[in-house]
């Protein structure tokens, strides 16, 4: 028992050091944000909500920011519904050895260097006048959410009872109203959970975001990206500091609506 007690004490302990080591680093751009001085000297001499009034005064700022939620959105809908065809799909697929190979395929875009995705993406995009379109953006991101999508849904299907589906069948519902009414609630919380994957991997994306983008739209992450080269002025803090802000409401809501659906 008590080395039991102190195995987890252990791990918790080393739980909590890894936790600080990955989250810490990301913290110390808030500080920065409330800076009073025009460039980001941690740990800052005074305090100033300047940048954040900088940032919401900017329209090019603020169209950059529009762009983000606009394009996340977009993609977690359409990423959602894709991932979640497919990871039924490949689970009903008989041929296991051409599934296994369709779900690589799938994660592709996990696997390739974003860089090598990135000009692929931009030759293709070229060629068929989608870069710098919203359209574009939108199967750019798609691309690279989906496989979070079909991860985050199949680990739900594998404790899914395919004879729930049969019953519903040999009760007179279609394969539709199967999948709505018996299939889909119970595997809710992961198509849920690819939802928020979709949704910050599209709000995060910069590298192919850069090579897709156009002067008229831009997203805001690289519209830091270019603050950076440009001018490093605290305002990117302030950015950076909204962009974590945002995820972490969208993850904390995600999050309390599968545990409320679960004492319902």
């Amino acid at each position: 028992m008590r080395h039991s007690t102190l195995t987890r004490g252990l791990l918790l302990a080393y739980g909590i050091l890894v936790a600080a080591v990955l989250v810490l680093p990301t913290l110390v751009v808030i500080p920065l944000s409330f800076t009073d001085k025009a460039s980001l000297v941690f740990p800052p001499t005074g305090w100033s909500t300047m940048w954040y009034e900088n940032f919401f005064t900017d329209r090019a700022w603020l169209r950059a920011l529009g762009n983000s939620v606009l394009v996340g959105l977009i993609v977690t809908i359409v990423a959602t519904a894709a991932g979640t065809a497919a990871a039924v799909g490949l689970r009903r697929w008989t041929n296991r050895r051409a599934a296994g190979a369709m779900q690589a395929v799938l994660m592709a875009p996990i696997v390739v260097p974003a860089i090598i995705l990135a000009i692929g993406v931009y030759a293709i995009f070229l060629q068929a006048q989608l870069l710098g379109t919203l359209l574009g953006f939108v199967i750019a991101h798609t691309v690279l959410a989906l496989p979070f999508v079909v991860v985050c849904v199949a680990a739900t299907l594998v404790g899914y009872d395919d004879r729930l589906t049969l019953a519903a069948l040999s009760l007179g519902a279609s394969r539709l109203q199967a999948f709505r009414q018996v299939t889909l609630p119970l595997i809710l919380p992961g198509v849920v959970s690819g939802a928020l994957f979709a949704f910050v991997t599209s709000f995060d994306e910069v590298v192919v975001s850069i090579f897709i983008k156009s002067p008229y739209l831009e997203t805001l992450p690289v519209k830091m990206y270019a603050s950076v080269t440009r001018d490093t002025d605290p305002t990117i803090a302030a950015a950076a500091t909204l962009i974590m802000l945002l995820t972490t409401v969208v993850i904390t809501i995600g999050l309390l609506s599968l545990r409320r659906r679960k004492h319902v």
